[in-house]
């Protein structure tokens, strides 16, 4: 499976990428390495519907959330207060059902 062993790094700690795709790339060059990085990200197959397949595509998110700068961080930062908000609003009203139907 080629896929699998492109995320599995060298003995020196290279991504496999610089023997498959970026060959003659110096692999200690740091923008070579970031984008060998990101070839690695790209290529990763995971299960889709599975809840290691969610869990892993938050794990993405966050991720590329952390490595965002300036207006692309603080978009991520509001959509996940958005989704705390909405997270926040359904357990009330839950609860609020659930006490109004007890009493």
């Amino acid at each position: 499976m080629k896929v699998a062993k492109a995320q599995e790094p060298d003995s020196d700690g290279h991504s496999r990428q610089f023997d498959d795709e970026l060959v003659g790339l110096d692999p200690d060059d740091p923008d070579a390495q970031a984008f060998a990085a990101h070839l690695d990200r790209m290529q990763r197959e995971r299960p889709g519907f599975t809840v290691e397949g969610y869990l892993a595509g938050v794990t993405d998110f966050a991720d590329s959330a952390n490595r965002a700068e300036g207006g692309r961080r603080w978009a991520a930062v509001l959509v996940v207060l958005a989704l705390l908000l909405v997270v926040i609003y359904a357990v009330w009203d839950a609860l609020v059902f659930v006490l109004r139907t007890w009493m």
